[in-house]
């Protein structure tokens, strides 16, 4: 895991800290005080629990261990507020972090402005030492750590209040451009065609090869930072294969869903198959009222976009419209190569310089070649999530961090309208288990040449 930019400077660590903690309680400002507590399913944790959890990590694995005179804000919160660290100590049963009203929200931000308070000294400290490389190391991976969480509160926000009858707005959306106007203005009637097959697709051919994937990690080669999973780089050999221009969208998945998809088993894998069984007959948030589908958003219950891209499925969802398609999903390393094509016309680091905070995805576009990889949803991958050639855990408890997640989990690729910049690179790696829904997660097909 490595740092980059200016290693030094400590204007740049203090305003990156700063900016970063700040954004965790920018994204909370719209919650009602009830909103925090709520825990809607076990892969959902509420939003004080991800707020203190964060900050539980710079306390133990940089002030703790590097502050001399430092002292816990609370001897319990390590209890609390660990997540899955074994080397660390026990922990809150994950299920049951809805039950705990207290500490209380106030609690929680008091928490936080301590350790804050505790870290920026740090940060002033450790870049004074002679050799400040393990400590920005142990910061930057902490920073990242906080986008992740980012992007699960709110992706457990949403899930928070989909669950909620009266489906209550997170946050009013924020004017589009006028090309993203125009696009979906056409679309926002659920009367429009729908046809047997994706018809429109445009297919981008790939020669077969020997092509390199993954983040060089190597002295000397790429300095931006990157999560340990994501290296080594190392070859794969790939057979010609072609990758859709665009992501699927709900007017095509909806054709799926007409022509029975959901009531035909020969279109799923069987562990996907007997989920279905539960009753699922359409993605996360969807409904059926008044005669129209609609679909719940963090913008509150809006009509169905039949452009938009197709969200919140499975793995399982995927690859059964994949198959009823005609089609397959593609391998992570035929994803990493057909972006990597592109890579100098898709900003891959701050998307949101152009787009803006709309944490919804958008249609495609009129544009040519290959689109919507990083801003829109995750897409998911046939790959199984398992330790690239020659990967090595770090010691310690930091070595828990990606390593031992590495079986019964697929790999997701790309971004989502949820993604914080900077981890919209070619080579992250998402990994979920293949029934999971709440995520923003949708579809790119693939097939042989």
């Amino acid at each position: 895991m490595r740092s980059f930019c200016t290693p030094f400077d400590l204007d740049f660590w203090l305003q990156r800290y700063r900016v970063i903690r700040q954004w965790s309680e920018r994204l909370c400002q719209p919650l009602q005080i009830e909103d925090y507590v709520i825990q809607t399913m076990p892969d959902v944790s509420p939003p004080k629990w991800h707020l203190a959890h964060t900050t539980w990590f710079f306390e133990t694995f940089i002030l703790q261990p590097q502050v001399s005179d430092y002292a816990l804000f609370h001897d319990r919160y390590p209890y609390l507020f660990n997540s899955y660290y074994e080397a660390v100590g026990d922990r809150h049963p994950r299920s049951q972090r809805g039950l705990l009203s207290r500490p209380t929200v106030a609690d929680i931000y008091a928490y936080r402005a301590y350790v804050d308070r505790a870290m920026e000294k740090a940060i002033v400290e450790g870049l004074r030492l002679g050799n400040p490389r393990s400590f920005l190391d142990l910061l930057e991976l902490g920073l990242h750590h906080e986008q992740q969480h980012q992007e699960l509160l709110l992706t457990d926000i949403k899930h928070i209040l989909a669950t909620h009858p009266l489906f209550p707005v997170y946050e009013d959306a924020k004017p589009l451009p006028q090309t993203d106007r125009n696009s979906m203005a056409n679309s926002m009637a659920n009367s429009m065609a729908i046809g047997d097959r994706p018809g429109s697709l445009t297919w981008q051919d790939y020669p077969d090869g020997l092509y390199e994937v993954g983040h060089d990690s190597t002295p000397g080669a790429d300095q931006t930072f990157a999560f340990d999973n994501e290296s080594p780089r190392h070859k794969v050999y790939l057979q010609a294969f072609a990758l859709a221009d665009r992501l699927v969208t709900n007017g095509e998945y909806l054709a799926f869903m007409e022509a029975g998809g959901y009531a035909m088993s020969h279109y799923w894998l069987a562990e996907g198959w007997s989920g279905v069984q539960d009753g699922t007959r359409s993605p996360l948030y969807w409904h059926w009222q008044d005669g129209a589908w609609g679909v719940m958003t963090l913008h509150g219950f809006q009509p169905l976009c039949l452009e938009e891209p197709v969200c919140h499925v499975s793995y399982f969802e995927a690859d059964a419209y994949a198959t009823w398609a005609g089609y397959r999903l593609p391998t992570e390393a035929e994803w990493e190569v057909g972006a990597r094509f592109v890579q100098k016309t898709v900003d891959f680091e701050d998307p949101s310089k152009s787009q803006g905070f709309y944490p919804h995805p958008l249609p495609a576009s009129d544009q040519s070649g290959l689109q919507q990889l990083n801003r829109e949803v995750w897409q998911w991958t046939q790959s199984a999530y398992l330790p690239y050639p020659g990967f090595r855990c770090v010691s310690g408890a930091i070595g828990e961090y990606n390593g031992k997640f590495m079986c019964n989990q697929m790999v997701l690729r790309g971004g989502s309208c949820a993604t914080p910049p900077g981890h919209l690179r070619v080579t992250y790696r998402n990994f979920f288990p293949p029934s999971t829904r709440w995520q923003f997660s949708g579809i790119r097909l693939a097939k042989h040449l």
